[in-house]
């Protein structure tokens, strides 16, 4: 799993649950993804989105780990026929970091329909095709390697018995295309962004909590299965305390993993490098180019990158393949907006 089910309080309600986020060159600008309420889950008394939460996409402008711009999606109760009407929010400037800040309404509509602002943002949200895959047996044993310190155990298992966990699922998507000139008008020719998303909660005693954040993708499926309170503190914070507060539980994981491999002469130093790469959990993205989520290097996520390849790999520094990719996923990306696949 990506995000799916990562923690105790994201499965209390799985439509704050974000399962991924993507970040792409899209036919017009650039792209925003977040997927949530999974169907995974079974049956949702009400699905869709939750009409007291926020989604927000966050974008650091200046590398400073700290959101310059936040495009922030609100949503009404289901109607009968299962439709939300919802408002997309810019917040810029010092008060992109404050939740109660009201920002400015740039677009209103209802899911399942494309919304096109004069100056060229659309959104949709809505149902669709999980693009995800992921192999649950390679997953399981990635997260015992990093949670005791073992070696990644597959004995028994053939690439060809892989199979998407995912296949044939749903989540609820919200695309975000923004042309570029509005999305770097306050980066001063910076064109090499961050991004993450939040999914919080208003709270009875007023304010927000945080259920959900992601950056990179897998973060949870190697630290946190079998880890659930760091697995609910990681969808908390911000990206800018994230290796004080974190790295040392990264380093951790990352050297007792290796060291039982046996891949390198320095596990503790391996660790440390791997660290610094995941943390703060913010996904690198220049603007204007195409998306590539690799090996090599990270530069956006699309839709069909292998990221738990791609992850799983560089923490345990030994190759680790699934068996499977984007032919196993059931319902195709589109190469055209909404780009997910709706169903």
């Amino acid at each position: 799993m990506s995000h799916h089910l990562d923690s105790p309080l994201a499965r209390q309600d799985i439509r704050l649950d974000i399962t991924d986020l993507y970040c792409f060159r899209g036919q017009t600008g650039t792209v925003f993804v977040i997927n949530v309420c999974h169907s995974i889950a079974g049956d949702v008394p009400t699905p869709g989105f939750h009409p007291e939460g926020m989604y927000e996409f966050k974008v650091d402008l200046n590398h400073d780990s700290i959101e310059e711009l936040t495009y922030r999606v609100t949503f009404g109760e289901r109607d009968a026929d299962g439709k939300q009407r919802f408002a997309l929010r810019s917040v810029t400037g010092v008060d992109a970091v404050d939740p109660d800040a009201n920002g400015h309404v740039i677009a209103e509509g209802s899911t399942d329909e494309v919304v096109t602002t004069p100056s060229g943002v659309r959104v949709w949200a809505g149902k669709a095709g999980d693009p995800f895959w992921i192999e649950p047996d390679v997953l399981h044993a990635v997260g015992h390697a990093f949670q005791d310190g073992a070696p990644l155990d597959l004995a028994g298992w053939t690439p060809n018995q892989a199979r998407n966990l995912f296949a044939g699922h749903t989540v609820y998507s919200i695309v975000l295309e923004v042309p570029d000139a509005d999305l770097l008008a306050d980066a001063g020719g910076n064109r090499q962004v961050g991004v993450w998303a939040v999914a919080t909660l208003a709270t009875d005693a007023g304010g927000w909590r945080s259920i959900n954040r992601v950056g990179l993708p897998m973060i949870h499926p190697l630290f946190t299965q079998y880890n659930e309170d760091l697995g609910d503190r990681l969808n908390a914070g911000r990206p800018a305390d994230d290796f004080e507060t974190y790295g040392a539980t990264i380093i951790q994981a990352v050297s007792g993993a290796v060291k039982a491999n046996g891949t390198t002469e320095d596990p503790q130093g391996y660790a440390t490098v791997v660290a610094h790469r995941f943390l703060p959990n913010i996904l690198p993205y220049r603007v204007g180019t195409p998306a590539v989520f690799g090996m090599a290097g990270w530069n956006g996520r699309s839709l069909t990158d292998n990221a738990p390849d791609v992850m799983f790999t560089i923490a345990s520094n030994t190759p680790v393949s699934l068996g499977i990719g984007k032919e196993s996923v059931t319902s195709k990306p589109s190469s055209t907006f909404p780009y997910v696949p709706r169903v």
